[in-house]
């Protein structure tokens, strides 16, 4: 009998030791912030301490940023190219413009920039969009450091 003691108490042993490492793990995943990851799109609107954040899929034409990069606070994103924007909540969003190759984008007071039909007044095309470095010849030319991404841009409409 002792023997079966021993084995029954050691089942309850190993069951408490498993219940109390799940429950902890368990416990963990909810204490984990969802927070944006790099390569997700979103809509950031209004201004500075009002800033709201949507995520959006990419292809959304209100998607305005992509999230290049998430840092603890704004003086940790990358520098050396275009400056980010920033979205700071319970970490900091390092933000690029989400410019599709061949769109038309314009400045917005309230989106900071936004995709327009082509031929609104101030348009700006983007001729290129390029992971890594791109020439960009004449147009001007916007490049991101982390992820390394180059935009090649020009006026929509020169005549105007």
């Amino acid at each position: 009998m002792p023997i079966c003691l021993s084995v029954r108490k050691i089942g309850w042993v190993i069951g408490a030791v498993a219940a109390v490492v799940l429950g902890g793990y368990a416990w963990s995943l909810i204490g984990q912030e969802d927070h944006p990851r790099p390569g997700e799109c979103a809509s950031v609107t209004g201004q500075a301490a009002q800033a709201r954040y949507e995520a959006l899929d990419c292809g959304v034409e209100r998607a305005n940023v992509k999230v290049a990069k998430v840092v603890e606070n704004e003086a940790a994103c990358p520098r050396g190219g275009a400056p980010y924007a920033a979205y700071s909540a319970s970490v900091t969003l390092c933000l690029m413009p989400n410019f599709v190759e061949g769109g038309c984008y314009r400045q917005d007071r309230e989106a900071g920039v936004r995709k327009v039909d082509c031929t609104e007044a101030d348009a700006v095309k983007v001729v290129k969009a390029a992971h890594g470095t791109a020439a960009c010849g004449d147009d001007r030319t916007l490049t991101y450091p982390e992820p390394r991404v180059t935009f090649c841009l020009s006026r929509a409409n020169p005549s105007r």
